[in-house]
């Protein structure tokens, strides 16, 4: 009889093909990726290699044709992967779980089969009253990428996210200060004897601390603000005594808008119950020729002169003779690169749901995933988005011991 040593080395050496059949005896998924609405977006949530995962443990991918060029991904890179490539949307739509970058638009509601199982980003304002209304009427499952958490309680979603936007942030503002952007036509940064860039951060988040550790190796003098002094306090571990970090002291701030160069918004307003902007005074009194990149313009912006804004108002206009940058998804710059790191989260979080059977037992058994529900078979079960459509929220426990 074999000892456990040697089943484990034996093991060691099973073909990787073997390892591949075996991994197929988990529940099989039908996955739909549709080409999104918006024809600037360029995000996917599978690139083709995570689809190659997919298929190779088993579960079926969909994909509307031209979902991947955004990216520089042909059709055929997708279906040499595995995936199945579909001509319409509402093909895609018959699947029984989908996976979208933008919320769901009406039209794209109306395909969706009773039921259906919903990946997609929160963007409160993107979803229409009609949509969020159809999607309770058809029972959908709903789950939005940035409130899913993990075994540390982090937001996996979130923070890649931030964390490519907060790099891509410091890239746009070199492009803006040089002349042939318009701008004043200085150097973000500093070399010797000429005068460091002041670039202020509002927002010691994932997304604050990447463009501030950005802007610092390129030389520039960086400020961060924010109201929480255990951010700030783990910035300044993170990044060294050489940045200055304060709380939203009126005076200090003032004084910090004054000389700045470029300001960043970096605030987190998902899924909080308060919400401060910068005042536009502050604005008044900058420099001509500074630059604002706002971060969040998908959660309504962070300065009280971009959270205002329309769908027809411009994304790049000057205001008190400030630049202001208020593009959302600054991610799409480099959707590529956004699209893998999405892919090496989604791969594990579907395999898992695929071993446990359907997603109400992974939502059972996985308490950070539960908390990326805001909807359940219909019922809206997270109060920061029932709140939004002015609506009651219920626990979401309730139903779930119904199964």
């Amino acid at each position: 009889m074999k000892t456990n040593e040697e089943k484990q080395r034996q093991s060691a050496y099973i073909p990787h093909e073997l390892l591949k059949e075996l991994s197929k005896a988990g529940h099989q998924l039908l996955i739909g990726i549709p080409r999104e609405h918006d024809e600037h977006e360029r995000r996917v949530a599978l690139t083709p290699e995570a689809v190659d995962i997919l298929t190779g443990y088993g579960h079926r991918i969909l994909i509307e044709t031209g979902a991947g060029l955004g990216i520089n991904y042909s059709d055929n890179h997708y279906s040499e992967s595995g995936a199945e490539i579909v001509q319409t949307a509402a093909e895609v739509y018959q699947a029984d779980m989908i996976l979208k970058i933008q919320p769901p638009i009406v039209e794209e509601v109306s395909l969706m089969r009773p039921r259906t199982t919903l990946f997609s980003m929160l963007e409160l304002n993107a979803i229409s009253p009609e949509a969020y209304a159809m999607m309770i009427t058809k029972r959908i499952n709903a789950i939005a990428y940035e409130l899913i958490a993990d075994e540390r309680n982090s937001l996996p979603v979130m923070t890649v996210i931030s964390e490519i936007e907060g790099t891509v942030a410091v890239t746009i503002a070199a492009e803006l200060l040089g002349n042939t952007q318009g701008g004043k036509g200085i150097l973000l940064g500093g070399i010797p004897g000429v005068s460091p860039t002041e670039v202020v951060i509002i927002g010691a988040g994932n997304a604050g601390t990447v463009a501030a550790r950005a802007a610092l190796a390129l030389g520039a003098c960086v400020k961060v603000f924010d109201d929480d002094i255990n951010k700030l306090r783990d910035i300044q571990l993170d990044l060294g005594q050489g940045l200055f970090t304060s709380t939203f002291h009126p005076n200090v701030l003032q004084n910090a808008f004054l000389t700045a160069d470029v300001i960043i918004g970096a605030m987190r307003y998902l899924n909080t119950h308060s919400r401060y902007v910068i005042a536009e005074d502050l604005i008044r009194i900058m420099k001509k020729g500074a630059t604002i990149i706002d971060l969040r313009m998908s959660q309504g912006g962070c300065f009280e002169t971009t959270c205002c804004l329309s769908p027809s108002d411009p994304p790049v206009f000057e205001q008190y003779g400030v630049l202001h940058y208020c593009k959302p998804h600054l991610s799409n710059r480099v959707a590529r690169t956004t699209s893998m790191a999405l892919s090496n989260i989604f791969v594990p979080l579907l395999t898992r749901i695929g071993d446990l059977g359907n997603i109400q037992m992974m939502i059972k058994n996985n308490e950070g995933f539960k908390r990326g529900v805001y909807m359940y078979a219909g019922k809206p079960v997270n109060e920061y988005v029932s709140a939004h459509f002015n609506m009651h929220s219920s626990n979401i426990d309730i139903f779930l011991a119904a199964f």
